[in-house]
């Protein structure tokens, strides 16, 4: 039975968040605009039956407070610490995809004691080190004002799914489904994209990296246009011991594209780390 609850943070918000399955805690950390119901119900499922996962509303998105007001990557790394008090967990693994993996990479740097094992999937270290996706990737992810919804995540999936998914039936019934489930949910605002977006562009972990002691598992999918794969290389050069996974023909979105291999090699690295 899944609990939902809100948590507060140090800024006054709310934060939805939801705990599902058993065993040791996951907080999933989500990407660019989405909520936590982003990761799509066939990885989540996955998950909860090998772990107790925190799914989280990140601040701007789905039932979570929208302000529009700056703020920063080490804000969003304090949110999932405060959900985390919240619910009474003192350490989690922790495992965030795109933005949701810089996040990932700040709770790493500012909460070592309470991060265990770390995955970091489909993310960079920043601008300084990054290798940045093409401008016209990037503007696919962004809503232009009078856009439907479904028009715009399908202009956003076109560019951020693998092609070899795109190009698949069962690919196809994916972003059907996602983007119906969409509907369900309380829509991200235009004015959380330019924060997310203004929060990413503030973002640069890469003189840091070799102070994250935690275990770290990097996986990306090799036909990512979002963020191009060979940050993953830069990440496994910059963490002592990190560990890396590239997932053939998948793109950005490789937890939608493959989540049994996701879930397996995630969930394998997770039960190793103490």
């Amino acid at each position: 039975m899944a609990i939902r609850d809100f948590a507060q943070t140090k800024d006054g918000l709310k934060l939805r968040y939801e705990i599902r399955g058993s065993g040791e805690p996951v907080a999933l950390i989500m990407g660019f605009s989405g909520s936590g119901r982003g990761w799509g119900e066939p990885f989540l499922k996955l998950m909860e039956s090998r772990f107790k996962i925190f799914v989280i509303d990140n601040r701007g998105t789905g039932e979570s407070d929208k302000p529009d007001a700056p703020w920063t990557m080490n804000d969003m790394a304090s949110d999932i610490a405060c959900v985390l008090d919240h619910a009474n967990t003192p350490r989690a693994h922790i495992f965030g995809i795109s933005m949701g993996g810089m996040i990932a990479q700040e709770f790493a740097l500012t909460n070592p004691a309470r991060t265990r094992g770390l995955v970091l999937g489909c993310t960079n270290c920043g601008a300084s080190k990054g290798i940045a996706a093409p401008p016209e990737a990037v503007a696919a992810l962004m809503p232009t004002p009078g856009t439907p919804p479904e028009e715009q995540a399908r202009r956003a999936f076109a560019v951020a799914c693998g092609k070899a998914f795109l190009n698949s039936a069962a690919g196809q019934a994916t972003l059907d489904r996602e983007i119906a489930e969409m509907g369900n949910y309380p829509a991200t605002p235009m004015h959380t994209f330019a924060r997310q977006a203004a929060a990413i562009g503030g973002f640069d972990t890469f003189a840091r990296l070799t102070e994250i002691k935690s275990p770290t598992l990097i996986i990306h999918g090799d036909d990512d246009a979002i963020v191009p794969h060979q940050n993953a290389e830069i990440l496994h050069g910059a963490i002592a011991g990190s560990s890396v996974h590239i997932l053939k023909a998948a793109g950005h979105m490789f937890f939608w594209e493959a989540p049994e291999e996701t879930v397996r090699v995630a969930g394998d690295f997770l039960n190793r780390v103490n």
